[in-house]
């Protein structure tokens, strides 16, 4: 894959660019003029030219192209915008100002490719419902399918959805290992770094002692697993977190399962009222037990739409 290329002979704009780039995952290829810009020019994804060199890089003629930017660490240059124009680059960004849009714009460079995927939560409506088997078999079904899948564990006190998969020794990021960065997530970075089984890529916990998922932490996943995967399952704990509240935000449905006897459903019909402040979709999965179905369909149809599995 080519890289973004720097085109600059500042040495602190320079800096300034390869820690940006590092934020967003990405790697440079720098080129202090533009004569040794040329073999990149038309290869690079991106390009960022500093101010230093705009009128040098203009004066070559260079074909044009999408995806190029003028970065300049002056904002009162009264010359910037005639530079932007003279280069044929789409767009200023000023440092330190435009430091967190030139970190996205870095990240969608290295995502040539984006996939759109959707995200399904699911939940229990009480413990032992069976949330985390029913969310590791629909990810491992549509692997199976070629779909390229992440399953996300949500829940600090689950125990880690890989021992569910019996993966739990296998090599890869868990959390602990996310958690810190800040910012935003290169997608193709995220597949290489989780443990993956085919196309399912597993993003769990940690054995031992645990800290709740920071919400941009879930965040910057996310967005990354909605850009590099076809599905995103997030296994939801029941008493939900800011974490959690976020994966809701993002998800296309969430799945309630509940089990069909008295404490179940009452449980579940509580899990609804929590599950509406932050998601319209919700659909639940009842499994079978001593209550009818239409004791259930009146307890949860309003509220939801209804699957029965038998």
């Amino acid at each position: 894959m080519h890289r973004p290329l720097v085109i600059t002979e500042d040495p602190p704009l320079l800096d300034d660019l390869v820690r940006i780039a590092a934020a967003a995952g990405a790697q440079l290829d720098v080129a202090p003029t533009p004569t040794h810009a040329r073999p990149f020019w038309n290869l690079a994804p991106l390009i960022a030219i500093g101010a230093d060199q705009a009128d040098l890089m203009a004066s070559t003629a260079p074909p044009p192209r999408d995806q190029v930017l003028l970065v300049t660490r002056d904002p009162e240059d009264p010359d910037t915008w005639r530079k932007c124009v003279a280069v044929g680059a789409q767009s200023v960004l000023t440092l330190p100002n435009d430091e967190r849009h030139l970190v996205d714009r870095f990240a969608d460079a290295m995502d040539p490719d984006p996939r759109s995927g959707s995200v399904i939560c699911l939940i229990g409506g009480r413990g032992g419902a069976g949330a985390s088997v029913l969310a590791a078999c629909l990810a491992l079904r549509a692997s199976t399918d070629r779909l390229r899948t992440l399953l996300v564990d949500a829940d600090p006190l689950g125990g880690g959805i890989d021992a569910l998969l019996g993966h739990e020794e296998a090599k890869g990021a868990r959390w602990a290992d996310l958690v810190a960065r800040e910012g935003r997530i290169n997608a193709g970075a995220l597949q290489a770094a989780l443990p993956a089984f085919g196309d399912l890529a597993v993003l769990s916990f940690h054995r031992g002692q645990v800290d709740p998922i920071p919400p941009q932490a879930m965040r910057s996943v996310l967005e990354a697993g909605t850009r590099g995967f076809d599905l995103v399952v997030v296994d939801l704990p029941r008493h939900l977190d800011p974490s959690a509240t976020e994966a809701l935000t993002r998800a296309k449905s969430t799945l309630l399962v509940a089990t069909a006897d008295v404490r179940g459903i009452l449980s579940a019909v509580q899990v609804l009222s929590d599950l509406r402040a932050h998601t319209a979709d919700i659909r639940a999965i009842l499994r079978p037990g001593i209550v009818d179905d239409d004791t259930a369909l009146a307890a949860l149809g309003g509220w939801c739409f209804l699957i029965y599995l038998a």
